[in-house]
């Protein structure tokens, strides 16, 4: 027969967020805003400072998406990007409830996409663009300019699915 869980117990199984998680995505939103902060007071508009050979800091407002993805629509992407935003953090929340305790690299990869979510959501409620500048180019050729906010994303999706990959590699093999 079995035992009646105990308070502890059943806390254990009950979906919550470990804080862990959503300070790791606070900090994402804090380093992100402080840098497009830093980058709006102390750089003129498409005017680039040479860091490195390889590396500007370039100040830009994207209304558009990754790679500035339907930057020139005429203002109702906006709208959309926003209603994305919200729906995918909702999601990523949702999805970090779900998450055992005791795994990191998902929660870590969650969360870096969340932080990056609202960072850049941030930019869009209040400003109608995301601030962009980091700027890097090789002979010419430019990456498009990103921030923090993306950089958190980018890091989290690959964790991701490499987290994901691996899950299923291993369900695979045990076949």
């Amino acid at each position: 027969m079995t035992q009646p869980m105990t308070d502890i117990q059943r806390a254990d199984h009950r979906p919550t967020i470990r804080i862990r998680w959503l300070m790791l995505a606070g900090i994402v939103v804090i380093l992100d805003q402080g840098a497009k902060y830093l980058a709006t007071t102390m750089l003129e508009l498409h005017t680039p400072v040479s860091i490195l050979p390889f590396f500007n800091l370039t100040l830009t407002y994207n209304s558009g998406a990754a790679f500035s993805f339907l930057s020139g629509a005429g203002g109702w992407q906006r709208w959309l990007f926003i209603g994305l935003s919200i729906i995918v953090s909702a999601i990523l929340i949702y999805w970090l409830r779900g998450v055992p305790r005791g795994e990191v690299r998902l929660p870590v990869a969650l969360a870096l996409v969340l932080g990056g979510a609202l960072g850049n959501l941030w930019d869009r409620l209040a400003f109608g663009a995301v601030t962009d500048f980091i700027d890097l180019h090789y002979h010419g050729w430019h990456w498009p300019t990103f921030n923090v906010a993306d950089s958190a994303i980018t890091v989290g999706a690959l964790v991701l699915l490499t987290t994901l990959g691996r899950e299923h590699v291993g369900v695979s093999r045990q076949d």
